[in-house]
């Protein structure tokens, strides 16, 4: 089977002066970005990531491992950035943000204006929890929604939807507990906000704060009201963040 669309414009803007690529969190898909397309300025047009197993993607296998994820993208990825760009990635998200940026260094090619990492610690730094993913399904299921959240109850209850579901969850908890990143690597050029909820036990300050070193340029910590899905109820203000750095990379680019 060939791969499904990687990228999803919910509102396509073609005229757009900045481009804002988010990236979701494990095991769900790009349409929870849907609500960013539809709420930011016209100048920014949302290209939401889809990975395999998900979504309208849902009949393809997924993918195991942080470095592949990352790899299939590039070439999708690589024809979107003859304009300015910001990367927003939340939780596994932000892991896969990070190594994107720091993969389309490795190539040469244009790097994000501004990098938004929300609810998850640097990929150097180690996992103090213990692994999920050899977990049988529903000790699985459990740790996951003791640990993060964010499965509704009446999901819980239709078996047959949590087994569609969970494959894709269970591929994106392996990739981020296997994923090793070396440990010296240069800062990136672009601006860092980390982002985070007051509430969230599996990404307190001193995690978000841990972005810090990983920057060469200004780095911003915003902690909201909320648990680890703080990112529903506080969607405005984290836009209005992000507009504002699309704004500040029109700037730039004049």
């Amino acid at each position: 089977m060939t791969d499904g669309v990687w990228l999803l414009r919910f509102v396509p803007r073609p005229g757009c002066d900045v481009r804002l690529f988010c990236f979701h969190h494990a095991g769900v898909g790009a349409a929870g970005y849907r609500p960013w397309a539809l709420a930011l300025p016209e100048r920014i047009e949302v290209c939401a990531v889809e990975l395999p197993g998900r979504g309208n993607r849902l009949r393809e296998a997924p993918l195991k491992s942080v470095d592949e994820i990352v790899a299939r993208l590039l070439p999708r990825l690589e024809p979107e950035l003859d304009r300015p760009f910001v990367f927003f990635g939340h939780s596994m998200g932000a892991v896969l943000a990070y190594e994107t940026a720091l993969a389309l260094r490795a190539r040469g090619r244009a790097l994000p204006e501004h990098l938004f990492v929300s609810g998850r610690r640097p990929p150097h730094l180690p996992d103090p929890l213990s692994p999920l993913a050899g977990l049988p399904d529903d000790a699985f299921v459990a740790a996951i929604n003791r640990r993060y959240g964010g499965i509704p109850s009446a999901l819980l209850q239709h078996a047959d939807v949590m087994a569609l579901l969970l494959p894709a969850l269970r591929a994106d908890i392996h990739a981020l507990e296997a994923h090793r990143p070396a440990q010296a690597r240069a800062p990136l050029p672009c601006p860092i906000t980390a982002l985070g909820g007051e509430a969230d036990a599996a990404t307190p300050a001193e995690h978000l704060d841990a972005w810090r070193p990983l920057t060469a340029a200004a780095f911003t910590t915003r902690r909201y009201p909320g648990d680890h899905f703080y990112l529903d109820a506080r969607r405005a203000d984290v836009l209005a963040e992000v507009s504002a750095a699309a704004q500040a990379a029109e700037l730039a680019r004049e």
